[in-house]
């Protein structure tokens, strides 16, 4: 599943191809996704101007000048595919739409933005723009992880007297919004914390020093384009190359990276996801 990373990539790709463009045809090429498409959403869209998009989480936002937003989902295998007149890039010819290209926007610029979605588990949904914030999906989200809202003091507060492990902790997406397994992992390897101590048996001075750990790997991800390992690809087709610079996350039994530590990387289950971690440094 994309984390943080993977879909503000995305959100940066569409932008310069998107933003401030009017959607001249929009096709809808199924009744659904992983949830039924909203009613006459091609209609709805066709003619629309794109006045910004954001991300929330894991969700990309459209904001369109009729008050509505498209809120969009990539799922397990979803991609937003550029082509045609891209602005500032290479042109790159319009293909004939394959199987699984389900939505195709055909934007005034000239450009063409296809969602694509094999195991089709992505979504979108049609929002006013002003009730963004209750929609199911974004009604419950904590912080931004990246946003000024979220710093130590909150983050120490809110994970105060929790008896799960702190892993299980940053995962919760009701008190940190977008950190995925991949990237816990990461933050844990480099915060030198166990995945497997208690919340509420971490001092307050660590749980605090974790914020600009988190901030730091999700800002080096992003500028990497996040992280392929199945799916992923940036708008433009490439490859996210953060993969490579993974210090835990699926080097099992690999030597720790940590200068001096001489551990070995390893796997654990936590919650159903895979755990990755060096028992030696991490404490």
């Amino acid at each position: 599943m994309p984390e943080l990373p993977e879909v503000e990539t995305v959100r940066r790709g569409l932008e310069p191809a998107m933003a401030g463009q009017r959607i001249l045809e929009a096709q809808v090429r199924r009744p659904d996704l992983r949830w039924p498409f909203p009613e006459r959403m091609a209609e709805r869209l066709e003619g629309k101007r794109v006045e910004r998009l954001r991300r929330r989480s894991k969700y990309i936002l459209v904001d369109l000048n009729s008050g509505e937003s498209l809120l969009i989902h990539l799922g397990m295998s979803g991609r937003m595919i550029i082509s045609g007149d891209v602005p500032g890039s290479f042109h790159h010819d319009l293909l004939p739409l394959a199987k699984h290209d389900h939505v195709v926007l055909e934007m005034e610029n000239g450009a063409r933005i296809t969602f694509n979605d094999a195991r089709r588990f992505g979504a979108m949904d049609l929002v006013p723009t002003a009730e963004c914030d209750a929609h199911p999906l974004l009604a419950s989200l904590g912080p931004e992880p990246l946003g000024n809202s979220f710093d130590g003091p909150r983050l120490a507060a809110t994970l105060q007297g929790r008896r799960s492990q702190i892993k299980v902790g940053l995962l919760d997406q009701t008190l940190v919004a977008g950190l995925g397994n991949i990237y816990v992992c990461e933050v844990l390897h480099r915060a030198g914390l166990s995945p497997l101590r208690r919340c509420n048996n971490i001092s307050r001075a660590r749980v605090e020093a974790l914020v600009p750990i988190i901030r730091k790997v999700l800002e080096e991800a992003i500028e990497a384009g996040g992280s392929s390992l199945r799916d992923h690809r940036q708008t433009n087709g490439d490859l996210g190359y953060f993969q490579h610079a993974f210090r835990a996350y699926g080097r099992e039994s690999a030597a720790c990276s940590t200068e001096g530590c001489g551990g070995t990387i390893r796997r654990v289950t936590q919650s159903g996801r895979s755990t990755f971690y060096c028992p030696d440094c991490q404490r």
